[in-house]
């Protein structure tokens, strides 16, 4: 494949369900399942998921934004009770 070849493949602006995944780190069908449910911004062309690269970074901007605004409450882990050890013969 040229290198012109490639390089267009990769600054594409339009992306199938593949290269989204792939552009995002997560699995397809994980992908699929989110543009369903429409958690992340997505469109279909015809029966196929398709993705705009800059609708992606805004949506990530906007995710890890949100993260940072909101603290993470952290849940408080106590080890746990062994129970008392009945005494043989009782």
């Amino acid at each position: 494949m040229k290198t012109s070849a490639v390089t267009a493949i990769a600054i594409r602006e339009v992306m199938d369900i593949r290269q989204a995944a792939d552009y995002l780190g997560v699995s397809s069908d994980t992908l699929y399942k989110y543009a369903s449910e429409g958690f992340v911004p997505a469109f279909k062309l015809g029966n196929r998921w398709r993705f705009k690269r800059s609708r992606l970074d805004d949506w990530m901007d906007q995710q890890s934004s949100a993260s940072m605004a909101q603290p993470e409450l952290k849940e408080v882990v106590r080890p746990r009770q062994k129970k008392p050890v009945r005494a043989a013969g009782r």
